[in-house]
């Protein structure tokens, strides 16, 4: 049997919290009760909201936790020829198709039901665009993003989410498509995140099984929440472990407070 191979996968677009040292210390903890490895890979294909001075503090932040990952740690932005190549690969079978709408667009001609992150379902606008043409608008540079034809795949677990964007209009890529890539091409064989992304693990699983790609053991645990009952996230601002450290706490306490005696 090989060994399992946990990874934890923050994004810099913020300063880490403690939402995210309770992922970090609960991957290291399990890969070590399991004898396996751990990976630390940066998610920073929103190149957009992505900085250095975070990725920086990622690392400091970890190893003052006390959290080890083997070396090198894997960038995204780095890597987006791998996504490309299983974007073409999953556009030659028909499962997806280019969106050259813009959100405004989008939101326009959106339909009434929602997704699981609560976004309107995309109306379709551009499912029907012959493929002529638009190789013809991707070979003149206009800016377009990738959708799943639910209705080319037809898997009922992830109807939910309609045409789902799975690469990001001026971006290049998305969490979806990254994230199947690189947990294939890195050999992960146990996925340990938070509940608030568990909505996309079927649609990841469709990836993966369409790519002829391993799925990982899946684990989503519950998320650190604020006095009023919100998760913790860098959007809001929440105190960060730097911050944290800067009031005097130690790694030791936030172990203790996090349950990692």
């Amino acid at each position: 049997m090989s060994q399992p191979v946990f990874r934890f996968a923050p994004s810099p677009n913020g300063f880490l919290h403690l939402g995210n040292a309770y992922s970090a210390l609960l991957n290291d903890r399990m890969a070590r009760a399991a004898e396996g490895r751990l990976l630390l890979r940066i998610e920073d294909t929103d190149e957009t909201r992505s900085r250095a001075e975070f990725m920086e503090a990622i690392f400091e932040d970890l190893a003052w936790l006390g959290v080890s990952w083997e070396e090198p740690a894997r960038v995204q932005s780095e890597h987006f020829v791998d996504y490309e190549a299983n974007l073409a690969r999953l556009w030659d079978m028909g499962a997806i198709y280019p969106c050259f709408c813009s959100r405004k667009k989008a939101q326009a001609h959106a339909l009434p039901s929602r997704d699981p992150d609560g976004q309107p379902h995309y109306g379709g606008t551009c499912r029907a665009l012959p493929r002529a043409e638009a190789e013809q608008r991707i070979a003149r540079g206009d800016a377009h993003g990738w959708r799943i034809d639910m209705a080319h795949v037809r898997d009922p677990a992830t109807i939910v989410w309609g045409d789902a964007m799975i690469a990001k209009r001026l971006v290049g890529s998305s969490y979806h498509i990254a994230v199947v890539t690189d947990d294939a091409l890195q050999g992960v064989t146990h996925v340990v995140r938070g509940k608030d992304i568990e909505p996309a693990t079927p649609l990841h699983r469709l990836l993966q099984r369409l790519l002829g790609l391993p799925s990982p053991v899946y684990f989503h645990h519950d998320l650190i929440r604020d006095a009023e009952g919100h998760k913790l996230s860098k959007s809001l601002a929440s105190t960060s472990l730097r911050q944290l450290r800067a009031e005097g706490a130690t790694a030791d306490d936030l172990r203790r407070r996090l349950g990692f005696d």
